[in-house]
């Protein structure tokens, strides 16, 4: 059986990477007692694969991971055994069944992210208004330099911005994610200086990841600008 944990991350354990929180939860789930399932072979290790790993020194309402099961466990149990041994800063929320295709794991159908930032500038009151944002997403292309591992290279990322918009605890945003196409806030913000005359520099910024989604819309539909999303959570059902 194939399940997927949803989990927050918060406080102080924002500051540590991908490899730390995979390595974390490999003990949850021998101190919580979970019945994992293991690889066969001569070094088995735990059946888990993160959805889209988040970046550092951000915090989130909505990760996800996947793993299977060996035995069963009911979703209640499940999520009261790892919060009783988890740490301050990571809550498990929900323990759900999910299907068994390989095609259907949070890596492979993570499509979109919320997400929240917060920003305050150190120096001269600047801010952000929504008729700026306007003009921002009005622009028919936002070009940036993208550092990948090996080089950098110009990418147009106005495509991979489905929403943005001031709220009064920041600007939300819903960008692309995933293994297909993935769009930093971070980026976003940083060419929104740039447009609205900003000294980024001069900006303190927080980052929170708020939601995941996979997509469900057809190639065609895709094709036409329209998508389905569905958070991975909803993708998934409690076991009894």
């Amino acid at each position: 059986m194939k399940v997927r944990i949803k989990f927050k991350k918060d406080g102080s354990l924002r500051f540590i990477g991908h490899l730390d929180v995979m390595r974390f939860f490999q003990k949850v789930m021998r101190r919580a007692q979970i019945p994992i399932a293991f690889t066969a072979g001569y070094n088995p290790h735990m059946i888990m694969s993160f959805a889209s790993p988040l970046g550092i020194g951000l915090t989130s309402e909505g990760e996800y991971f996947d793993m299977e099961l060996a035995g069963h466990i009911s979703s209640a149990e499940a999520v009261r055994r790892m919060n009783a041994v988890t740490a301050e800063g990571i809550e498990v929320i929900s323990f759900r069944q999910i299907s068994e295709e390989k095609k259907m794991t949070g890596m492979a159908i993570a499509s979109a992210a919320d997400y929240l930032v917060g920003c305050k500038c150190r120096e001269n009151g600047a801010t952000f208004t929504q008729k700026m944002i306007t003009g921002f997403l009005g622009q028919q292309e936002i070009v940036v330099t993208k550092q990948t591992k090996r080089s950098e290279q110009e990418a147009d990322i106005r495509p991979l911005i489905y929403q943005m918009e001031l709220t009064k605890e920041g600007i939300y945003l819903q960008l692309a994610a995933g293994s297909a196409q993935n769009l930093k806030p971070e980026l976003v913000m940083s060419a929104l200086c740039r447009f609205a005359g900003i000294d980024e520099a001069s900006m303190a910024w927080t980052r929170r990841r708020l939601e995941m989604y996979a997509d469900l819309a057809s190639e065609a539909e895709r094709a036409k600008g329209i998508r389905k999303l569905v958070t991975l959570e909803a993708l998934g059902k409690d076991i009894e």
